[in-house]
């Protein structure tokens, strides 16, 4: 079996959940042939690999979305452009804010009839804007529009021009340019295509898209509207949506997907890579940790407030904080605050073997905006620690399930540091209510969460479609 894994922003370039994830997984099945089709954002990450590449992935194949401005047409291609009226038309919708039949756009492209660069260049592609620009913008300078929508563009059109990686599955791990990439495989091949979501993309890219300085405001809602039609691609061509949990899933149908498509696959990690982690020896400090990137999206300032708070109640606190360098920016900024506050006690460790560092801690914490089942809970769930979280994602069911083994930690608001900072002391302040709940967290990982679980139930839909596409093609045949 060979299979498609569309990684989008992740994989092999960055560490992180999706990444661990996406590892583990593959090494999970030594016996299937994996072709990665790597999405990153700069050109100069070719082959910059952090991880170790498992034997059974055969093929590296990697895009980047700023090689899009290399793009060129002659003057004579920009001259011939012309477009039947259902290409004008789904050129249109795709930046209108309309459900768009990217069929036509992957036909358009991959048969070479246009390129990015020809139709966006070309009185056909002016036309249509101006008429959109005139119905929906008429205060708009004309100028800035056709810039912000030709940028808007650009990366998803050069990806549509791309060859494609042959596969007897696609597999991707978002609805956003991966899955883009996953219907673009579907439609050549007809191969089954399957979306795996972390979190609910469409909805973490609006939030982004919200709080952007960069998104002019005239053009934030096309901006959310096209990353909606994303993934309202990718919903219509998978065969199987997956997501992490039942709220996630409700979501999924509530943005258009089919809801019999859709099936729910908890996160699983390496149980007995953690497992065997006794509790942490008494050496006069409460020692916390948070195994996270530094990513506006984890929140690391909220964590720094809330600590510094800690430490005027808790003076024997210290807190690691366990993590790559997602953002230079962000990162310079944290470091900044903590001189700023005085606080001492706070260890950035960079990039670290997690096992390593796991039982030197009374409990972790997690202070994100925005998650879905994310594998530090789970490792840390493993190796007995109680954790405080926000509640995003699933992570209040992750501690609070109604299964029996009762607590696993404290589950705060998002952005709440004076909260943060309570359920923190709780924990640091109550040896015994942080044991047992660590306890709690042990068995339930165990009961519902190995990396054992997850890949048979992935072996499963793998089968499934496969199947599926055989009764299909047999049907065809006859």
């Amino acid at each position: 079996m060979r299979v498609c894994f569309i990684l989008e922003g992740c994989y092999p370039y960055v560490y992180g959940g999706v990444s661990s994830w996406t590892h583990h997984y593959i090494e999970a099945m030594p016996d299937v042939e994996f072709v990665l089709w790597c999405i990153g954002a700069n050109e100069k990450q070719r082959g910059k690999f952090k991880f170790k590449l498992p034997e059974n992935v055969v093929e590296v194949h990697e895009v980047f979305l700023d090689s899009a401005v290399n793009t060129t047409a002659s003057k004579r291609q920009i001259r011939k452009m012309k477009l039947t009226p259902t290409q004008k038309l789904e050129v249109r919708n795709l930046f209108s804010g309309k459900e768009c039949d990217f069929d036509v756009l992957f036909d358009m492209f991959q048969n070479k009839e246009v390129n990015p660069a020809s139709l966006l260049m070309s009185s056909e592609f002016l036309q249509i804007l101006m008429k959109q620009c005139e119905d929906n913008s008429p205060y708009t300078a004309f100028s800035d529009y056709f810039f912000n929508v030709r940028s808007m563009l650009l990366p998803e059109l050069y990806l549509m021009t791309g060859d494609i990686p042959k596969a007897d599955i696609y597999h991707c791990t978002s609805t956003g340019y991966g899955g883009i990439l996953g219907s673009l495989g579907k439609w050549k091949y007809k191969s089954p295509l399957i979306v795996t979501e972390h979190g609910i993309y469409t909805r973490e890219r609006e939030e982004e898209l919200l709080r952007a300085e960069w998104v002019l405001p005239f053009m934030r809602q096309q901006w959310i509207d096209l990353f909606y039609n994303f993934s309202s691609c990718a919903y219509r061509h998978a065969d199987v949506v997956t997501s992490l949990f039942n709220g996630a899933r409700k979501i999924q149908g509530e943005i258009g997907c089919d809801l019999a498509k859709t099936q729910v696959v908890p996160n699983g990690i390496n149980y007995e890579n953690f497992c065997d982690i006794e509790d942490k020896e008494d050496n006069g400090f409460v020692d916390i940790g948070a195994v996270v990137r530094i990513a506006r999206i984890k929140d690391i300032k909220t964590m720094i407030y809330a600590f510094a708070e800690l430490k005027i109640r808790v003076p024997n606190a210290r807190l690691y904080i366990l993590g790559d360098v997602d953002d230079k920016e962000y990162n310079k900024e944290c470091r900044l605050l903590v001189d700023q506050l005085g606080i001492k006690d706070i260890i950035f460790t960079g990039v670290v073997n997690v096992r390593e560092y796991l039982p030197k801690f009374d409990f972790t914490i997690l202070t994100s905006i925005s998650e879905g089942q994310p594998l530090s809970v789970l490792e840390s769930f493993a190796a007995k620690r109680a954790v405080v979280t926000t509640d995003v994602g699933c992570c209040r069911e992750l501690i609070s399930a109604n299964d029996g083994f009762g607590e696993a930690g404290l589950c705060v608001p998002p952005m709440h540091k004076d909260l943060l900072a309570d359920a923190m002391a709780t924990l640091a302040t109550n040896p015994g209510l942080c044991k047992k709940m660590g306890e709690n967290a042990r068995k339930r990982a165990k009961a519902f969460y190995t990396q054992k679980m997850s890949i048979s139930q992935y072996r499963e839909i793998y089968q499934q479609v496969m199947n599926t596409g055989k009764m299909y093609e047999q049907g065809r045949n006859i």
